[in-house]
């Protein structure tokens, strides 16, 4: 019987990670938690581990994501011993190809439970403005068909066309559509023939369709899915020259940082996003500055949180003050910020005021929004003993909730119904509950 190799890589992982037997095993479990992996090791099973034993092929992810978020870097299958040799080297990627390998196993339905249960990193490598810049000729190119900026045109429209859709309707309902455009239309013009001009406004586009499939499918809490596409739209905004599309999709990859609970990460792409926008108007450098403070008070930062709302809101009165140009970041959504400030900060009262304030300045458009942020002024109303406004507020909830298809709504409606479990001896309470039972989506 041949002697095992120990796994000296992992051991020095381990090592570095500081935990106990037990606190690793239990990073892991909730790493698996998370996708729907199921783990069933307990601590003894680390010894094995270091000695060389193989973890099973759907363990090792989880025990790479649980030592990368422990770390704070990313960790390979080579730099955790489960590899003989490191991945090949992947610098440059073909970013076509890459994105039509992601949107077609998004569209066939036999494949989409196992690529929405993705591992979400904490670790994720984020490239620098930099390094994705000036990528121009990796877009591979067919000399048989040429585009202008009519196809150009249509792919923007078709893009708001599906937004539009996904404000009303919630991200379930409209990514199958976005996905299969990108396959049949986006990827194709990409790969045709056309001037520099057309192609980088055409990789302009195809950047912001990717941002936006990748923030429904974080609607739908497919959040490893998600995070694949928004680094898509980031190799096509570098590839482009696109600063905005650049900036706002880090600062997508922020929000869904920050509502996992991630908040280092959500800070540290929080800042990438306000580094890589050198010239931005007011209402973008609100936009950003109130993501920073969002992702700073989540990790208690008070100074650097007070700091960044106070910018966006400087910010936001000179947008304001201007003509009145469409933008979905208005004075709604900085309420909002506040509000989730204060609440980090510890101030609840406050943040109910800034959430009441956000509901009455937001557009009727904006339905989902309007699901997610009135649930989440209940649940604070209720923090403060205020069972019967909380019920109004989920009543309004329960207006809304069935004409939208979102995960993150599922969740406030789930979140409603244990927080008024405790007190269905209230009438009002009971009447919420026994409305908003039957409607939550199951899955």
């Amino acid at each position: 019987m041949t002697a095992r190799t120990p796994n000296t890589a992992l051991a020095a992982l381990f090592e570095e990670s500081g935990w106990s037997r037990g606190q690793f095993i239990r990073a892991i479990a909730r790493v698996g938690a998370e996708i729907g992996v199921p783990f069933r090791y307990d601590e003894s099973a680390v010894p094995h581990w270091l000695a060389g034993t193989m973890p099973r092929k759907p363990v090792r992810p989880l025990i790479r994501e649980a030592l990368a978020r422990r770390l704070g870097r990313p960790v390979s299958d080579f730099a955790a011993g489960f590899a003989r040799t490191p991945e090949p080297s992947d610098e440059v990627p073909d970013t076509v190809a890459g994105l039509a390998d992601l949107g077609s196993a998004d569209m066939d339905p036999s494949r989409r439970s196992v690529l929405g249960a993705g591992l979400f990193s904490a670790a994720t490598v984020v490239p620098g403005w930099p390094d994705v810049h000036g990528r121009l000729e990796r877009l591979r190119t067919d000399p048989h068909t040429r585009i202008g900026r009519s196809e150009v045109d249509a792919i923007v429209a078709m893009t708001e066309h599906i937004s539009d859709l996904d404000d009303k309707f919630g991200g379930r309902m409209a990514r199958p559509m976005a996905a299969a455009f990108l396959v049949n239309t986006i990827v194709p013009a990409l790969r045709a023939t056309a001037s520099d001009d057309v192609k980088n406004a055409l990789r302009s586009a195809a950047a912001d369709h990717c941002y936006l499939t990748g923030y429904m499918a974080m609607d739908e809490r497919k959040d490893g899915l998600a995070q694949q596409y928004y680094t898509k739209a980031l190799e096509l905004a570098g590839a482009a020259g696109d600063h905005l599309t650049y900036c706002t999709t880090l600062r997508g990859m922020s929000v869904q940082a920050v509502d996992l609970g991630h908040g280092p990460l959500a800070v540290r792409l929080a800042d990438a996003a306000a580094a890589a926008s050198p010239q931005a108007g007011p209402r973008m450098l609100a936009f950003l500055a109130g993501q920073q403070a969002h992702a700073a008070a989540q990790i208690g930062d008070r100074a650097a949180a007070l700091r960044h709302i106070k910018a966006a809101e400087v910010a936001m009165d000179k947008a304001e003050s201007r003509a009145k140009a469409f933008g979905s970041y208005d004075p709604s959504a900085l309420n909002y910020h506040v509000g989730q400030v204060r609440y980090e900060l510890g101030d609840v009262t406050g943040a109910i005021d800034s959430l009441t304030f956000a509901d009455r300045l937001r557009e009727p458009v904006y339905r989902r929004t309007r699901v997610r942020y009135n649930a989440m002024l209940a649940e604070r109303k209720l923090q403060t003993g205020s069972l019967e406004e909380a019920c109004a507020d989920w009543n309004r909830v329960l207006d809304d909730y069935p004409h939208v298809q979102s995960g993150r709504c599922d969740d406030r409606v789930r979140t409603m119904l244990s927080a008024l479990r405790p007190h269905l001896g209230n009438a009002h309470a009971r009447d919420v509950f026994e409305r908003g039972r039957p409607m939550l989506r199951v899955g």
